[in-house]
């Protein structure tokens, strides 16, 4: 399987993310202009960077974000500050979940959440799918999963 790139809406999901917190990190900049501390232009600067900076993180994050079922396991590539590459052998996951939260399910989209076998937290999720390919993608995995685990097993 060659790797997959997740849906472009996913993008709208990160893009709103971002707009809440330049809006969050821009409220002290608003609060200092009322207190008559800073002049009346700072909050909107302050706003634009924020917004500017999240919305291109955004673009970023979706560009490289991507993974790869194998015969062996499970391949994810994202960041964009850091660089994280991800190998999720099939004989550890334990089960496999479709998630669709209300932001999700507001732009068609779902989630693919994979746990794993070991350590405490040891999950990983893949955003940015529609409901049809992560449910694919959910039995996918799982019918991968109980093959290898069957190899492994002897």
């Amino acid at each position: 399987m060659t790797a997959q790139s997740l849906h472009p809406r996913v993008q709208v999901v990160w893009i709103l993310r971002a707009a809440l917190v330049a809006a969050v990190l821009t409220a002290p900049f608003a609060g200092a202009v009322y207190l008559e501390r800073l002049p009346v232009w700072a909050p909107i600067a302050a706003g634009a960077v924020f917004l500017t900076l999240g919305v291109l993180h955004a673009v970023l994050r979706y560009r490289r974000w991507s993974y790869e079922i194998r015969e062996d396991a499970l391949y994810l590539d994202r960041g964009v500050i850091t660089q994280v590459r991800t190998t999720v052998p099939l004989v550890r996951i334990q089960h496999v979940d479709s998630r669709r939260g209300p932001i999700e399910r507001s732009v068609g989209l779902a989630s693919c959440v994979v746990y794993t076998a070991g350590s405490r937290g040891a999950d990983v999720r893949i955003p940015g799918l529609t409901p049809g390919g992560a449910s694919d993608l959910r039995e996918e995995l799982k019918r991968l999963a109980i093959r290898a685990d069957g190899e492994d097993a002897v």
